[in-house]
């Protein structure tokens, strides 16, 4: 650990970690499933929380018009009848633009089958020293080490020279709506960390990614002479299996930092529904899928890409040939995003964890869509690192090591100190 500064030590000194538990338990005893009320429940108890750190809470409903109709909005994949966003900006000598965000996504997603998890989801225990339940990892865990630390600076009485603003988002996990809405009511900051769970790494560069639709046109015949009707099901597995080939074609060349990830740029088939009759050959499949976008690749470009690629996908079948399949992009869509090369911001983090007593991190990139996109989109140089694993997340076995919670609460007060300056 390297020597510290008077303050620095007494901030480090001032990270509670019962109180960072205690909250983080609260917020994953609120169910805030994308599209429900409890979205917006839990975005007013972190205005609330951020009301009692001194902050100014900037508190306002999205307009989820203007969302469905402008040409930048992120798109979702939830029915919502309201949205707020949440942004609390500390007091500091010299005001004006904060010199860092820490922003972090509030929506989680649904708990699935129940008795597929170890407890109630949203009951959450701490055990085998780990927090569990739904978004305790993704990523109130990250969202709370952020409050904890802004409550060590205080706690600490230490004045910041220059603002830290803590953005708590919604609609993160399909599309980006809250981070979208934020920085288009002005809020901004000179850099950005979002505390996603990192596993211990700092994250620079994310996948994007874009959600699809493919209909498949079939023959509807008696089951009983199947050869008279033409499935939709088997015309689907030539798709299927075209899109393999083209999944492989895409991981050519991937950027380093995805290390051993084998599909930084996949192709899942989440949904498929087929036939509305068990003795009928089934005359048309709808499949729902996710489609990677490569860093530094448009939207656009990875649209048309896989549009070419059915094509002749469709092209090389007879019956696909005269009866083509048709995509259309649904939900979400998240850009790629990356932190500029050889930005400061990297080791400025990588520094703040030793010093606080992690292990030196690696750097990475993830094969999934994130908010960085949207931070970088408008000029603000931003990272991911936090607490947790995202391989855990979504599933039922979703937890955060306290220890990395703390850990990550003391690196970013260290960042908050470099970063602001102390008045």
């Amino acid at each position: 650990m390297a020597h510290l500064s008077d303050v620095e030590a007494r901030v480090l000194d001032a990270v509670d970690d019962r109180w960072a538990v205690g909250l983080l338990r609260e917020l994953v005893a609120v169910p805030s499933v994308g599209g429900t009320a409890a979205e917006s429940e839990v975005q007013h108890r972190v205005g609330d929380v951020l009301g009692t750190l001194g902050c100014a809470v900037d508190r306002w409903p999205i307009d989820l018009a203007e969302a469905a109709a402008a040409p930048d909005a992120p798109g979702q994949e939830v029915q919502r009848t309201e949205a707020w966003g949440c942004v609390g900006t500390s007091a500091a000598a010299e005001g004006g633009v904060p010199a860092l965000v820490l922003s972090g996504h509030t929506d989680v997603v649904p708990a699935g089958d129940r008795d597929r998890w170890p407890g109630d989801p949203f009951d959450p225990r701490v055990e085998g020293g780990a927090v569990h339940g739904r978004g305790a990892c993704d990523m109130k865990a990250g969202l709370v080490a952020a409050l904890a630390a802004l409550a060590a600076v205080r706690t600490a009485g230490v004045r910041l020279a220059r603002p830290l603003a803590v953005h708590a988002v919604v609609g993160e996990e399909d599309g980006g709506l809250g981070a979208w809405a934020t920085l288009r009511r002005g809020h901004a900051g000179d850099l950005c960390v979002i505390p996603e769970p990192t596993a211990g790494a700092v994250v620079t560069a994310n996948a994007g990614a874009l959600t699809f639709r493919l209909e498949v046109t079939g023959h509807a015949a008696h089951a009983a002479h199947r050869d008279r009707g033409v499935s939709a099901v088997e015309l689907f597995a030539v798709v299927h299996a075209g899109l393999r080939e083209f999944e492989a074609e895409r991981q050519a060349g991937a950027d380093p930092r995805f290390g051993a990830a084998r599909y930084p740029y996949g192709i899942s088939i989440g949904r498929v529904r087929a036939g509305d009759w068990a003795s009928s050959v089934p005359d048309l499949l709808v499949a729902d899928g996710r489609y990677g976008v490569r860093i530094g690749e448009p939207v656009e470009g990875a649209r048309a890409a896989l549009e070419e690629r059915l094509a002749a996908i469709c092209a090389a079948d007879p019956w696909l040939a005269d009866h083509p399949v048709r995509v259309t992009w649904t939900g979400g869509a998240f850009a790629s995003g990356t932190l500029p090369a050889g930005h400061p911001l990297l080791p400025a983090v990588r520094g703040a964890v030793t010093d606080a007593g992690g292990t030196p991190p690696p750097e990475r990139a993830i094969p999934a869509g994130s908010d960085l996109r949207l931070y970088a989109a408008a000029g603000i140089p931003t990272l991911h690192y936090g607490p947790g694993d995202l391989h855990l997340a979504h599933g039922p076995l979703e937890r955060v090591p306290v220890d990395e919670l703390v850990t990550a609460a003391r690196a970013l007060a260290l960042l908050t100190l470099r970063t602001c300056g102390v008045a």
